[in-house]
């Protein structure tokens, strides 16, 4: 039960951190235009997106232009579109495996070992995912802080870091975690099997008493048997000894006894070394 909630918990956190990583890819909030120097015009707000760059004007105009030419962008820009789409990508492989592998779900249910592995493996498209959705916001906020405490650099050409960037970072560690949860669970869940066929046990210690050893306890017990009493049957014609001995096998010996006159009822002696 243990590893099935690992396996939920880890499942909904890979499905969040997707949907974050989608709206830090779609949304242009990566790069906002910081207002500072002497000359401060709040009335316009540039952004910059990975797709598109928009301006926000203080009487509510919003407007936003794509770029056009994909290969005239600079190349960090290009290779963080590319990291953020793959992320987004995995992260969809990785629902539709980890959904097959989960034990909450009646897929591969006779395939044994398989089924952990197949969960295991979409933990690991998890991981991967906010791992590559990392990258690109960790490079991005670093060239954002960079250049804001360039001296080069005019002040109305400096940017503080979007809403976008927070999102992002969020997304991939809860992603990251969340196929950590799902790997970790199924690997509990193979350890709990071997561990429950290996758990076999007799009661009984090995290896009794020896008669006449030393520390050797005997003990007798004679057992009425209730039958023999209620139906008139006579014991003098028959008595039963058991006999356990110290090495812990049983002989039974039946010693007829004729002539004698026995007790109105018959018993068995029970002798064993303890």
């Amino acid at each position: 039960m243990a590893s099935a909630a690992l396996e939920l918990i880890g499942f909904f956190l890979g499905l969040l951190g997707l949907l974050g990583t989608l709206v830090a890819t779609v949304l242009p909030y990566w790069q906002i235009s910081a207002h500072i120097g002497s000359n401060i015009v709040t009335a316009v707000a540039n952004m910059r997106g990975l797709w598109m760059e928009c301006v926000y004007q203080s009487t509510g105009a919003f407007q936003c232009e794509t770029y056009n030419s994909m290969l005239a962008l600079p190349s960090d820009l290009q290779a963080s579109r590319a990291l953020m789409v793959i992320s987004l990508v995995l992260s969809v492989l990785a629902i539709g495996i980890a959904a097959l592998g989960m034990q909450c779900t009646i897929c591969l249910e006779d395939s044994g070992a398989v089924k952990s592995r197949v969960a295991g493996a979409g933990g690991g498209l998890f991981f991967t995912a906010g791992f590559l959705a990392l990258i690109p916001v960790a490079w991005t906020t670093h060239e954002v802080v960079q250049t804001f405490y360039r001296p080069t650099v005019p002040s109305s050409m400096k940017f503080e870091l979007g809403e976008c960037l927070y999102v992002g970072l969020a997304s991939a560690l809860i992603s990251m975690l969340g196929g950590g949860m799902l790997c970790v669970s199924c690997c509990e869940e193979r350890d709990g099997g071997r561990g429950r066929r290996q758990g076999g046990g007799y009661p009984y210690p090995a290896g009794g008493g020896v008669p006449g050893g030393a520390g050797a306890r005997t003990t007798s017990q004679t057992y009425r048997n209730p039958t023999l009493q209620a139906g008139g049957i006579n014991p003098a014609s028959r008595g039963q000894t058991l006999v356990r001995s110290g090495t812990g096998s049983s002989e039974l010996s039946v010693h007829g006894l004729q002539g004698a006159k026995k007790p109105a009822a018959a018993g068995y002696d029970i002798t064993g070394y303890v």
